[in-house]
């Protein structure tokens, strides 16, 4: 990673220690799109007053390089949560209040893994209902700021390799691959050999 960029990608969180705070969280999600499996949300929590990993956006990483960033986001992290919501929470309540759901928990996690309430929170677009932190909405938050790619990376992560191990319960699918999004190949394994018991029915709808 250059020094440009990885100054670019510190803006915020310097900004906010220059505003005199000291812990910033970042939130993100994995799997919003698929046609199979949960959605994952991830919070990571970091002392401004000590170093970050260089962590990026996850979509521009290596899944290798992604692994590795794993490991380091939490061993710098003052604390981390990682929540899911599945297939059925989806189709009961919408996949934006599952994710909703989901990044609650993840930061209420966060929180007590580490027993710090973060002065601010940094999140990709959205902002979080019925949480008791200030939050920061970033569009494109994933690629501006360190914390906020850190938490997509945890998120990402976390999410394929539970689709991974969906691949061996659910075979034919191919979840190994795509992780459940909506390739040729999947659709052509639903067509041959049905829906599996953790794809998302609302978002089949109009498959024929």
């Amino acid at each position: 990673m250059t020094e440009d960029r990885r100054a670019e990608l510190r803006r915020y969180e310097n900004e906010l220690k220059e505003a005199g705070f000291r812990y910033v969280a970042g939130v993100d999600e994995a799997g919003r799109g698929p046609l199979a499996g949960p959605v994952c949300a991830a919070c990571v929590i970091f002392d401004l007053y000590k170093e970050f990993p260089d962590a990026d956006d996850s979509k521009k990483l290596t899944p290798a390089k992604r692994d590795a960033l794993f490991d380091q986001i939490i061993s710098m992290s003052e604390g981390y949560g990682i929540a899911f919501s599945d297939n059925k929470r989806i189709d009961e309540i919408n996949i934006l209040q599952a994710t909703y759901e989901a990044m609650r928990e993840a930061v209420l996690s966060a929180v007590k893994m580490s027993g710090i309430n973060p002065d601010r929170i940094l999140i990709d677009h959205v902002h979080i209902p019925k949480i008791p932190f200030t939050q920061i909405s970033i569009t494109h938050g994933d690629a501006l700021s360190v914390t906020i790619g850190s938490a997509s990376i945890l998120a990402k992560v976390s999410r394929d390799r539970l689709m991974e191990e969906y691949a061996v319960k659910y075979p034919g699918y191919g979840f190994e691959k795509h992780k459940g999004y909506g390739t040729k190949d999947h659709y052509e394994a639903i067509r041959k050999i049905g829906i599996s018991e953790i794809h998302r029915k609302t978002f089949l709808k109009t498959l024929h």
